[in-house]
């Protein structure tokens, strides 16, 4: 009689897991509703399937993580069955049962247990905040008191969605030019470990002083060799001491602040941070959350400390009962223009449509300023390139020139 693996809760909610014989799929499911086990999956054995133990912290370590294209999927969805007028915890099985990430399917079900058991949906939420961060549990509460809960997912969806293609555009613009310069690096590691001590073997049979340039390169080539710890100590130890320094409040400020400074890449992480700032709290305002928590969530989402300070002296300032564009205009970092359409928004009642159209119109300046910076970067790469790779090429053949002058004169 075939064997079925299953994996569900039991009548108190602890997990079960096992094998169970019966005839088939639905005769198994039928078998440990009688053992009062509800199944979450329920799967044929192979005759050479072998059960595999694992610790449970390795099983943890094992679980892939919820990306946000599953977690775009589950919200749709989630936000069709409940516009539907389906029960809560109804969507929360469905979903569970069909989610094709096994620990999304996991948190679903425990979501689900704790629903049932009289938590509300946000509150739930909360026991996996590295899925459900604050914004997300903060529109789902403001969704269940407004009773709004199918349009707050379908905004949660569609900034999740926006944020998504925004950090791709980011990561897109920064791939190329890392790849070059670890290709550079390795093409020059080659030559001095690999090239250069061929060339010198042959120079030192003709005898006589190399030239400047091709002495410089067979010094690397022996620093390289002899003392290459040197060079991964070094760039270790400063790696972890930028590190070090990001983790201490001054220095991140300080590292922030330069950032923003630098030329093309500082109007992009700045044309970023504001597109990023004006849709989520746009999306917060438009869905009910109140203003002094959504700008508390923004800031902390803002990941740069200068933006982070000024969007929590805007806090400040509304607590105070001043406006939001003042501060953000006195600290510097937001463009004059943002702050002018944040102060319109605000006299007019409009904000959460006005954070809208900011964030709309800065998507497509991070896309103009990513377009930029590729084209800047690459001839500059190419010259890079060419001065390092044909600077090496030019020092090992100059003293085979110089050699072959000194035959012909």
């Amino acid at each position: 009689m075939p064997v079925f693996a299953y994996e569900g809760r039991g009548a108190n909610g602890e997990p079960k897991k096992g094998n169970v014989e019966a005839a088939d799929l639905d005769a198994a499911k039928a078998r440990l509703r009688l053992m009062k086990i509800n199944p979450t999956t329920v799967k044929q054995r192979g005759a050479f399937d072998i059960d595999l133990e694992l610790p449970q912290g390795v099983k943890e370590l094992l679980k892939p993580g919820v990306g946000t294209k599953d977690l775009v999927i589950m919200v749709r969805q989630f936000s069709t069955m409940i516009d539907s007028g389906l029960p809560l915890i109804q969507c929360l099985q469905i979903l569970s049962e069909q989610s094709s990430n096994p620990t999304l399917r996991d948190q679903l079900t425990v979501i689900k247990e704790q629903v049932e058991s009289g938590s509300t949906f946000a509150d739930a939420l909360k026991k996996f905040p590295k899925t459900f961060d604050d914004l997300f549990r903060n529109l789902v509460a403001a969704g269940e008191i407004g009773g709004i809960l199918d349009t707050i997912l379908n905004r949660l969806a569609t900034f999740l969605e926006k944020n998504e293609a925004l950090k791709r555009k980011i990561k897109g613009a920064m791939t190329y030019p890392i790849v070059v310069m670890v290709v550079a690096t390795l093409v020059v590691t080659v030559l001095l470990v690999k090239v250069v001590p061929t060339f010198e073997a042959m120079f030192a049979e003709f005898g006589g002083a190399l030239p400047a340039p091709t002495q410089i390169v067979v010094d690397l080539s022996y620093f390289m060799q002899e003392s290459w710890w040197m060079i991964f100590g070094g760039a270790g130890a400063a790696f972890y001491g930028l590190k070090f320094a990001y983790g201490q409040p001054r220095g991140k400020l300080l590292i922030d602040k330069i950032l923003l400074k630098l030329p093309v890449m500082g109007e992009l992480l700045t044309k970023v941070a504001v597109a990023r700032f004006c849709r989520t709290l746009g999306t917060m305002v438009s869905s009910g959350v109140p203003i002094l928590d959504g700008l508390e969530i923004c800031a902390r989402t803002a990941g740069n400390l200068v933006i982070e300070n000024a969007v929590l002296n805007a806090r400040q300032s509304i607590a105070e009962g001043r406006t939001i564009s003042e501060p953000l205009s006195e600290a510097g970092v937001f463009p004059e223009m943002v702050c002018q359409m944040i102060s319109v928004g605000e006299n007019t009642g409009a904000l959460d449509i006005m954070l809208s159209k900011i964030a709309d119109f800065y998507d497509e300046e991070v896309d103009q300023a990513v377009e930029n910076l590729t084209s800047m970067m690459e001839p500059l790469i190419m010259v890079f390139l060419g001065v390092v790779v044909g600077g090496f090429v030019v020092a090992m053949y100059l003293p085979i020139f110089t050699m072959a002058g000194s035959i012909g004169g």
